[in-house]
């Protein structure tokens, strides 16, 4: 066990120091005003104060997880080896930087509480971080920075053994909607047909009546390929299904439809089932329940994850929601168009809510690279080399490489063409020295 001596406990400090010491390095840590017992104690310690108190492990600390609310933070970001790090704390700490702070304000998502510019759909975009601005947007730096921390803890500490972690995946299967020409009723299936023919698209109009008339195989419905493939890997996939409303923004199938509920308790046989909050959902916790009550009539079992729809999120609002309704783990923070860490871990960790100063029970299941992002590069070739770069940086520090693909993803479409062995790629990077 760790023992932390500093001269004030706060919810922020107790917060980041369980997601660096424990959750990435697996170490114990308690915490102590008292000098004497942080004298008395025989294993790892450190103090994490304004000032030295002798020749002890000591990190300097900045005032950000001793104060409430928010604030006008300075951030000045400089490079530290192959990293980037900020809080610089000076010479006289064991560290150059207070990585207890600045994991503490990417993990809380502290920018996304401050005035900024957002997307069409109210999306906190990649270019306002500053992981972007600052080039680190590519490195779970906050990962980095945990083992760059252990290596230091370990020259100090020679004798302790620190347990070893391994590398994993967490792939997520997101369907807005199960079928491109299935189900969608005659208006829809009519409208769809019409827009075919003013658009003269008339292939896709060949493709929907070979469909409907069963001649053809819907290239939405890849769900027998993909549950082969989760048989052959010992990592769960996780579904995300959509079930809400049709709207302008979600146009999946109606929840009520047989062959719909037929599929998702299939696709629960073998894999994890979680529920796609549609767009109008997000921000209304009584559409919500709606859905999550319908969903665990489907799947019935407790819903215990679940993911926004076009990954908008409003904090707090959108997290506090999921918590009322006793969610337990979201798989939202990430960016659909840029490859990286949005919150700067590859490690899962507990939302903290920022205006009520807690730690919540919500776990955060940050996303990596959604499919979307692979699209930037017209050549298989480079999208190989944008994959392999992400995987390689969560492998680097044995964290949890959390992609997401569509269904129609593993379509014969033109655009998807490839991302087969995108996916192969992934499941087969567990299997790698």
């Amino acid at each position: 066990m760790l023992l932390v001596y500093t001269h004030k406990i706060t919810p922020r400090l107790k917060y980041a120091f369980k997601h660096i010491c424990t959750r990435i390095l697996g170490v114990k840590v308690s915490f102590t005003t008292k000098i004497e017992e942080f004298i008395a104690h025989d294993s790892l310690k450190m103090s994490y104060t304004r000032q030295q108190l002798g020749n002890e492990f000591f990190i300097k600390s900045h005032d950000i997880l001793f104060e409430q609310g928010l604030s006008d933070v300075d951030i000045h970001v400089h490079n530290w080896g192959d990293t980037k790090g900020f809080f610089f704390n000076g010479d006289k700490s064991a560290i150059p930087f207070d990585i207890f702070a600045a994991s503490f304000y990417l993990l809380s998502r502290y920018e996304e509480y401050l005035p900024q510019v957002r997307d069409e759909y109210g999306r906190f975009m990649a270019t306002e971080s500053i992981a972007f601005k600052y080039d680190f947007l590519h490195q779970p730096v906050v990962d980095i920075w945990a083992l760059k921390f252990k290596e230091t803890l370990q020259n100090n500490f020679p004798d302790f053994s620190f347990p070893k972690k391994k590398y994993s995946i967490k792939p997520i299967i997101d369907v807005p909607s199960p079928y491109n020409y299935k189900l969608k009723g005659i208006i829809r299936t009519f409208g769809g047909a019409l827009k075919d023919v003013i658009r003269f698209k008339f292939k896709s109009l060949y493709d929907r009546f070979m469909v409907l008339f069963g001649l053809k195989h819907d290239p939405f419905d890849t769900f027998k390929y993909i549950i082969n493939k989760q048989k052959q890997s010992k990592f769960k996939f996780i579904f995300f299904f959509l079930i809400g409303s049709y709207s302008t923004y979600d146009k999946g199938v109606n929840a009520n439809k047989k062959k719909f509920i037929s599929l998702i308790k299939q696709v629960a046989d073998y894999c994890n089932v979680g529920l796609k909050i549609s767009f109008f959902a997000i921000d209304n916790v009584a559409v919500l329940k709606k859905e999550k009550l319908q969903m665990e009539g489907i799947i019935n079992t407790n819903l215990k994850a679940s993911r926004q729809s076009y990954s908008k999120l409003n904090l707090p609002e959108s997290y506090r929601n999921l918590i009322e309704l006793e969610i337990e783990q979201d798989y939202t923070m990430g960016y659909v168009n840029h490859i990286g860490f949005r919150a700067g871990s590859c490690t899962p960790f507990l939302f903290y809510d920022l205006d009520y100063e807690i730690q919540t029970p919500l776990k955060v299941y940050p996303y990596h690279l959604m499919d979307y992002a692979l699209l930037k590069n017209k050549s298989l070739l480079d999208k190989k080399k944008d994959l392999n770069r992400i995987i390689n940086q969560v492998k680097q520090v044995n964290g949890e490489f959390v992609p997401i693909f569509h269904n129609y993803t593993f379509s014969e479409e033109q655009r998807w063409r490839g991302f087969k062995e995108l996916f192969n790629m992934i499941l087969d990077s567990v299997n790698e020295d």
